[in-house]
């Protein structure tokens, strides 16, 4: 029974945020469409990044996975209201000094722009209008990182629809902002700042009925000294390097391309967008579902469990993880053209966003793998091992992207395809030193049954590169947008249906997905 809950939870979970993903890249056709690449368009992105890049640092990422292990120990050893104090005392902690850190940074915008885009400090309207938008856009941390944490609550609880379907409120209130209140107002962009600051606030509310129901929705109340906050607390300091080292990573590729020719912002943006459709499909989705359960495992001690577990969140991570890395190499440009080469969005801007993406997307299975691998050693409350190894890929991503930025100018290709190429290396030292250390420790690694399966999964994917290279000459780079959507899905199509058959043919079953 457990087991296929733990199936249904994840299906659940990477349906909404296909569902999410889906309206996503809608939100972002519509965006680039209507204000282009380059510019204010540049200003809104790094407004945005700043709360989004906290939010996955402090609330997606080193909170939850600091709050879910200390959740799931009180559910098994405590009653009921000892779970309502410590989550009443968490929110209360989380709520103050998220709300200190919003005031802090609207009264500081300007300065904060300084710090994560310098290249502005050259363009007085692109710095302003920055300024502004940051002000508007980083209450979000606050709202998010509250709907995080009652996401976190409900999915330890089994409850992962609501919290998964949380995102589609973003992308729906600022694809809104962008077609009918931006035409409005003298500044556009504008329009863009207030949608986000009010999907936070929205996303949050859905979330209260299912806690009500729980009877987990209790006032906050500020107590540091309660142990469960202290553990907390002790644990989300570190785990900000150990988790969210990849935004870390994102983060630094946007300070320095700020610093690059005008449009880098934006089309390294386009290209993380579209890197993050296979991983937030699969690997966030697995590794959202499967923290509870390896949290649950630890505390019985139940150390089989956790790793078929981890075993089974593998399999799914590389049968999806390797076609989809592939894949976009392959269709880079392709994909550009099809999705966002439309309105201010031009043929450069797709060829530059091609570039990035081609970068990037060997490091999608890195990325995939460090959304399992991490949560196993916070579910076990070991923190010190992958703050180790997110500083390692911290200071690789530095290395790389001089090392790669080198490379591109003396090849005469744009600087910004460097950066991405260098986010790519650094997830793989990331995943690697992961894994190496799972081995170590005794507990995770590849069984004798992997060869095999690897083995199938490569055939697969070579079938799939070369159904995808004939199928490519046939796209029509030229013509209306709905053309080559069309033509896009065909060539997708085609090559999932390739790698499933060869699959197949090759011995490979649904019943090897199936845990434990």
């Amino acid at each position: 029974m457990a087991k296929s809950r733990l199936f249904r939870s994840t299906m659940v979970v990477s349906t909404m945020t296909m569902l999410s993903r889906i309206l996503g890249l809608v939100r972002d056709m519509v965006l680039m469409s209507v204000f282009g690449a380059g510019g204010l368009m540049d200003a809104f992105l790094v407004a945005f990044k700043i709360p989004n890049f906290l939010r996955r640092l402090f609330a997606e990422g080193a909170f939850s996975q600091a709050f879910v292990p200390v959740l799931s120990e009180y559910k098994e050893r405590f009653n009921l209201v000892e779970v309502q104090i410590l989550i009443s005392r968490t929110s209360g902690a989380l709520l103050l000094i998220l709300s200190l850190l919003t005031a802090i940074v609207i009264i500081a915008s300007p300065w904060v722009i300084t710090l994560f885009a310098p290249g502005f400090a050259d363009n007085p309207v692109q710095f302003n209008t920055a300024s502004e938008l940051l002000r508007l856009t980083f209450p979000y941390l606050l709202f998010i990182s509250m709907t995080a944490f009652a996401g976190s609550i409900l999915q330890s609880y089994g409850r992962f629809a609501a919290p998964a379907f949380a995102p589609v409120l973003l992308n729906l209130c600022m694809i809104g902002a962008a077609l009918i209140v931006a035409p409005m107002l003298d500044t556009p962009i504008m329009a863009l700042g207030y949608a986000v600051a009010a999907a936070g606030l929205l996303q949050l509310l859905i979330q209260l009925p299912q806690l009500w129901q729980q009877r987990l929705l209790v006032a906050p109340k500020v107590d540091f000294k309660h142990e469960g906050v202290k553990r907390i607390l002790r644990l989300i300091l570190p785990a900000i390097f150990g988790v969210s080292v990849t935004q870390i990573n994102l983060l630094l590729n946007t300070i320095l391309a700020s610093l690059m020719m005008s449009g880098s912002v934006s089309w390294l943006y386009a290209a993380e967008r579209l890197s993050e459709l296979p991983l937030g499909l699969i690997g966030v989705a697995i590794g959202t579902v499967i923290l509870p359960s390896l949290s649950a495992s630890e505390a019985k001690k139940d150390d089989v469990s956790f790793k078929k577990t981890l075993d089974w969140a593998a399999r799914l991570i590389i049968l999806v993880g390797i076609p989809a890395a592939t894949a976009m190499f392959m269709l880079s440009d392709v994909l550009m053209q099809a999705l966002f080469m439309r309105g201010e969005f031009k043929l450069i801007d797709a060829g530059m966003s091609g570039l990035a993406l081609r970068s990037m997307a060997g490091g999608i299975l890195g990325f995939m793998l460090i959304k399992i691998f991490a949560p196993a050693f916070f579910a076990r409350q070991d923190i010190k091992t992958p703050v180790k190894i997110g500083v390692i890929s911290v200071v690789a991503n530095m290395i790389f992207s001089l090392i790669f930025i080198g490379l591109f100018y003396l090849i005469d290709l744009p600087l910004h395809g460097g950066l991405a190429l260098a986010t790519t290396g650094a997830s793989f030292v990331n995943a690697g030193l992961l894994y190496y250390f799972l081995q170590k420790k005794g507990i995770f690694r590849f069984e004798a049954h992997w060869k095999k399966m690897l083995g199938q999964f490569m055939l697969s994917n070579i079938a799939m590169v070369t159904a995808l290279y004939f199928a490519l000459p046939y796209f029509p780079t030229h013509g209306a947008q709905w053309q080559r959507i069309i033509a896009l899905l065909i060539i997708c199509v085609l090559g999932a249906v390739v790698y499933g058959v060869v699959l197949l043919a090759t011995g490979f079953r649904p019943r090897q997905l199936k845990h434990g």
